[in-house]
């Protein structure tokens, strides 16, 4: 029979399946998806696979394709890239599906993502019968992995293989509850397809989600708390290293109100999310992968450093200080060292830290502000760095910023990524929505399946949701776009097209000068050509709208209008911005620093 479709309240089409006959039997797999619709887990990103057929069955037939719905996805790393970045914009996870072990194989680059940006995702995985009788010859041999969760053990929070209906049920909201606690992250959850198939003689006992997924309180001692807000009440020139945080803005003001109070000057990072208006007078430099001069300047004359759950403050410092031990007192609110395993650095260096509290930071500042006076609200209207000449033909990403900027207007909007090359001192952050931050593991090929995931989340919020891609990163995860044309998610994805791996053509300058070798020759084994590569046609080819390539700086405004008015009327738009390459000088520092 033909796709029927009916539209959820936002106006997407839903696939509907045909009505069951009453008196249908339940399996395994029923109770798998119930327990998803009693967590309230809206979606599920998938690419379908035979080992988890039972439970696809029972989305479809048993749930009706209704919370959750199945977002079909051409490639497991995107189902687990989209889930990713609806919790960068809601906190809350989404669930992935993913075939086996060679599907959990193609999605390890995604977890892994999500790990490192401390993000909570569902992921639903599934192994050929355990039981070896039950195997069809050949493919269910080959599917069937003894300890499929080693995969990835190292960068999830937990992971599980229940052996029965009820066991599935239990593991299914400990993970829930545990991705969903801070520090969060991705768990894993590998169902026994004999498990999802077999039918049940009883559905189990009713039970209260709520009552088995508490919240988690992650607040600091009392006596702690009291202590740093000692220390930054007496110091002279403290300085906050304002890290993760969340989306909301109760949070948001508080953190505003904590440096007021303090008048303690606020440095940001580009790997995550928004947490601080950029443009606040206490705000220092601009957000970058690396502390730009100013901001590590300021780390540097300062007597009192509260870092909340900043990432890497012990490269921080010492790229502030060098490798001379802080003069300042350093004050950690983290939670992260419970994530530490030693398989991955990603714990980073380890830092000074001379009042240690584990706690949340928004739930830490909070606890401040009642120890604190409050300060004085100041103004946070200062301008706008200006966009740096270029030379006629050329376009460089400022240029691509400024012209993105006119063509919006006021219309509010989201940076779901930017590209290595952006430069934040050119598109200022007044609200936790307008950036979400990177991709987390550094795993290129993330973007557009974050952003849309994180569009999926924006899409009833009136703003408007744009990534900004390296040509590298679009390349790799371009069919991601599929998914967001095929469910009526709006996004626009800027393509910063330097046609090369630019990244590396630097590191291959910085190894060529070190042994006196020919700069000359970096380009070799970087550049995307012979042939050009055409983005616009391949945005087209997932059912985007593809704008471009745009090679004169005078065509980006227009070229921009029209893509974000496609997007405004529910298109997913493409345009491919042919920019010289080069990077913002605090991404230069970092890449060649050490």
């Amino acid at each position: 029979m033909d796709q029927e479709y009916l539209a959820d309240p936002s106006g997407a089409p839903i696939e509907r399946p045909a009505p069951l006959p009453s008196g249908n039997a339940l399996f395994g797999s029923d109770v798998v998806a119930e327990i998803l619709r009693a967590l309230r887990i809206p979606f599920i990103a998938l690419n379908p696979g035979a080992s988890y057929r039972g439970l696809h069955d029972s989305l479809v037939n048993h749930l009706g394709n209704v919370q959750p719905q199945m977002l079909l996805c051409l490639h497991e790393e995107h189902a687990v890239a989209i889930a990713h970045g609806y919790a960068k914009v809601t906190g809350r996870p989404m669930a992935a599906a993913v075939h086996s072990n060679v599907g959990l194989m193609h999605a390890t680059m995604a977890i892994f993502n999500a790990w490192c940006d401390r993000m909570p995702v569902l992921i639903l995985g599934a192994t050929g019968p355990v039981d070896a009788p039950k195997r069809r010859p050949w493919i269910d041999w080959i599917h069937t992995a003894r300890d499929q969760g080693a995969l990835i053990r190292n960068y999830t929070k937990w992971d599980d293989q229940p052996a029965s209906a009820e066991a599935a049920r239990e593991a299914l909201l400990r993970a829930f509850w545990m991705s969903s606690s801070a520090p969060k992250g991705p768990v894993y959850v590998n169902l026994d397809a004999g498990m999802q198939e077999a039918p049940l003689a009883e559905p189990p006992p009713p039970l209260d989600t709520q009552r088995f997924t508490p919240d988690v309180a992650a607040a600091g001692p009392p006596e702690r708390v009291k202590a740093a807000a000692a220390m930054l009440r007496a110091a002279q020139r403290p300085v906050i290293l304002m890290g993760r945080g969340s989306r909301a803005e109760l949070a948001w003001a508080n953190r505003v109100a904590l440096a007021e109070a303090l008048r303690a000057q606020v440095v940001t990072d580009l790997k995550i999310g928004a947490v601080f208006p950029t443009d606040h007078p206490l705000h220092v430099g601009a957000p970058a992968t690396f502390p730009v001069q100013e901001a590590a300047q300021a780390i540097a004359d300062a007597d009192v450093v509260l870092s909340l759950d900043w990432v890497d403050l012990g490269g921080a410092l010492k790229a502030a200080c060098g490798t001379v031990a802080p003069a300042a007192k350093v004050i950690t609110v983290t939670l992260d060292h419970q994530l530490h395993n030693g398989w991955s650095m990603d714990h980073q260096a380890l830092p000074p830290a001379d009042l240690f509290i584990a706690a949340d930071a928004d739930t830490m500042i909070a606890a401040l502000l009642r120890e604190l006076p409050p300060g004085d609200a100041m103004d946070s209207t200062s301008p706008v760095s200006a966009e740096p000449a270029m030379e006629p033909g050329q376009i460089s990403v400022p240029t691509l910023t400024g012209a993105l900027r006119r063509a919006m207007g006021s219309r509010p909007a989201s940076l779901l990524h930017v590209s290595l090359s952006w430069n934040a001192a050119l598109w200022p952050f007044r609200h936790p929505l307008d950036y979400i931050g990177s991709d987390g593991g550094g795993g290129i090929g993330g973007g557009p399946g974050i952003a849309v995931g994180a569009a999926l989340a924006l899409r009833e919020s009136g703003r408007l949701p744009v990534a900004v891609c390296g040509d590298g990163d679009f390349l790799m995860g371009a069919t991601a776009l599929w998914t967001a044309v095929h469910y009526n998610i709006p996004l626009l994805v800027v393509v910063a097209n330097n046609r090369s791996f630019f990244n590396d053509e630097l590191h291959q300058e910085r190894v060529a000068r070190m042994r006196n070798r020919l700069v000359e020759n970096r380009w070799i084994g970087q550049r995307i050509g012979d042939p050009e590569i055409d983005l616009a046609q391949l945005a087209r080819a997932q059912g985007a709208q593809g704008f471009g390539p745009v090679t004169e700086g005078s065509e980006l405004v227009n070229t921009f209008g029209a893509a974000i008015d496609a997007v405004a009327s529910g298109a997913v738009a493409v345009v491919d911005v042919r920019v010289a390459p080069g990077y913002a000088p605090a991404a230069v520092a970092g890449l060649f620093r050490g």
